[in-house]
């Protein structure tokens, strides 16, 4: 298979935006959508014992609401609330020194993310090595605020490591629950690198029904691979 992190795309202009937002039909988003519904209703009811189970013990061993709510970026620039089971510490998100080193503070603000972060919980590394900690995003497809496909959905903190014409892109279409960087990240997919803002653009070039079955196809063998890394 070819390293899908290094498909160069085109630099992005405003005909070049134009032209990718109008290259699916509305026949597309119109079944994308009837199948977000459908599969995302069933998933809640198949999986609501796993639901409730993690959010038994997720608000038994830890301090605060079980469910954490990260405002994120939607299509056409909307605010949106995503739901996750929380897996930090209460505290970890206003007061990251408790918890991280000067180093560590660094990459959080460049990244948003951390290696080996110590605000997370201990059920709290098992949902995130599971993606158990994403399921409550069900209740935001089935709600039409994401899709279960599509670009990562960036928080407003991240916004700056896109140019505008990549903000235009990205805010074009609802941003997905897993899609292309989820399933191909790797460690060098970083935002100093561009790698991270590579893969949330290249989505648009390839998107199709099929190529979003794929990559839902490939988002279970992903979580294994990197929960097994973990």
């Amino acid at each position: 298979m070819a390293d899908m992190t290094t498909i160069e795309i085109q630099v992005l202009s405003e005909e070049y935006i134009s032209t990718i937002k109008a290259n699916k039909s509305k026949g597309y988003f119109f079944f994308k959508r009837l199948f977000a519904i459908f599969a995302s209703f069933l998933a809640i009811i198949v999986l609501s014992p796993l639901l409730l189970l993690t959010f038994i013990l997720v608000k038994v061993t830890s301090k605060g609401p079980a469910i954490y709510k990260d405002v994120r970026i939607g299509k056409g620039g909307k605010h949106i609330n995503v739901y996750k089971f929380r897996s930090m510490y209460i505290d970890s998100q206003t007061n990251p020194e408790k918890y991280l080193s000067d180093e560590q503070m660094e990459e959080w603000k460049k990244e948003r993310k951390v290696d080996n972060d110590p605000r997370v919980t201990k059920i709290g590394r098992f949902i995130r090595k599971t993606a158990i900690d994403e399921l409550p995003q069900l209740f935001n497809i089935l709600k039409g605020d994401i899709a279960i496909v599509g670009p990562r959905p960036i928080t407003t903190k991240e916004y700056n490591n896109y140019s505008k014409e990549e903000i235009q892109l990205l805010t074009s279409t609802r941003p997905g629950l897993t899609g292309y960087w989820q399933v191909y990240k790797t460690h060098k997919g970083d935002y100093s690198s561009g790698e991270r803002q590579k893969m949330n653009i290249v989505y648009f070039e390839k998107r199709s029904l099929l190529f979003d079955l794929k990559l839902i196809l490939l988002t279970i063998p992903s979580i294994i691979k990197r929960g097994g890394a973990e």
